[in-house]
């Protein structure tokens, strides 16, 4: 394996919130470049993320991974985003790395983060290719996940959800959001080669 190089980042959002990120380098020059995008309330220093963005650095691939706005290290308030924010902190991503190293070729998310980077591919144009892991197509899918606090979130606007042991406040613009995503139109018209991942016992 390659020896590799990780280095803190720090860039505007889609709301001018800092958002932390962490760029993995190869040793020698990049044979591309990869914006990784992580889980729903993750953050971009997880299990996954690292060890993905690690790898391929080590195969040649420096890899930009960041914290969605409200988020791991990120400025910004969770509960002021949505699905459509992660698309635009995605866009902004693309565009500090198109600055810094022609734009992005290959777009990689983990669950929620794999829905981002389909429904952002047509808007970054330097992308080549799309890799999701875990991922949803259709990203109302998260709300499974919130039980039978949706129901309460949509009556009152808003909720505390707890999920992996963090409490995060969710507001009812964030499940309207969620189902007027044009995913399919997203995908179709992406025109970039893609690469599924699930388990076998994925359902």
């Amino acid at each position: 394996m390659a020896p590799t190089a990780s280095e803190k980042i720090t860039f505007p959002g889609s709301d001018g919130s800092p958002l932390a990120a962490r760029l993995d380098r190869p040793s020698g020059e990049p044979r591309a470049w990869a914006l990784f995008a992580h889980c729903f309330t993750c953050s971009k220093d997880t299990v996954a993320a690292a060890r993905i963005s690690r790898s391929l650095a080590e195969h040649g691939v420096a890899v930009l991974r960041f914290d969605f706005t409200g988020l791991g290290a990120s400025g910004g308030d969770f509960a002021n985003t949505d699905f459509s924010s992660n698309l635009d902190d995605l866009v902004a991503a693309a565009g500090y790395l198109r600055q810094q190293a022609g734009g992005p070729h290959i777009l990689v998310g983990h669950s929620l983060g794999g829905a981002a980077v389909l429904g952002a591919a047509p808007r970054i144009p330097e992308a080549l290719c799309v890799a999701t892991v875990n991922a949803p197509c259709d990203p109302a899918h998260v709300t499974n996940l919130f039980g039978d606090q949706t129901e309460e979130i949509k009556q009152r606007g808003e909720a505390e959800v707890t999920l992996g042991g963090r409490t995060f406040r969710v507001r009812r613009g964030f499940l309207e959001d969620l189902k007027d995503q044009p995913m399919r139109q997203a995908i179709g018209a992406m025109r970039k080669a893609l690469l599924v991942f699930h388990a076998p016992t994925d359902p």
